[in-house]
């Protein structure tokens, strides 16, 4: 661990994950726990990304249908699904998604731009590339899955 070459590079663990044929990657330290699929409770008005809420331990959780929220085509969740909890800001959300595959450990030097090419959407999410055995998975900023506003109300 200790050597000098590694002085200035930011290291972070990663936790990837699988939405559709896509693999996205966030912080572990956001992550609070990793749960099977819940049925939520729809909220009237939500926005279409926001499956509902669930009772988690007595605290009331938004879930987040990641897919819908990337503009990637939604699923109905089944007993394969996870929800990730994460913390943004002062609010815990739920991460439905359809599989955790892998922890990976990065440096920011592992880390390619986002290319010029995509959408004003994925750049909204999508803070960088990370090449993992001949694929890349999409390093996502959980600052912007909620809207400000919509962080606030949920």
């Amino acid at each position: 661990m200790g050597k000098s070459a590694n002085s200035g590079i930011n290291t972070r663990e990663l936790i990837a994950f699988r939405v559709g044929r896509q693999e996205f990657c966030i912080n572990v330290m956001a992550v609070r726990e990793i749960r099977g699929w819940t049925a939520a409770t729809a909220l009237p008005r939500a926005p279409r990304y926001v499956r509902g809420v669930i009772n988690l331990r007595g605290a009331v959780l938004p879930i987040v249908e990641l897919a819908v929220r990337l503009g990637l085509p939604s699923n109905e969740p089944s007993a394969r699904n996870v929800i990730i909890v994460v913390q943004i800001a002062h609010q815990q959300i739920g991460l439905l998604v359809d599989a955790v595959s892998d922890i990976l450990t990065a440096n920011d030097a592992n880390i390619q731009p986002t290319p010029d090419v995509s959408s004003d959407l994925v750049k909204t999410f999508v803070k960088g590339l990370l090449p993992v055995d001949g694929r890349m998975i999409s390093l996502i900023s959980l600052d912007h899955v909620l809207p400000q506003g919509e962080l606030e109300a949920a």
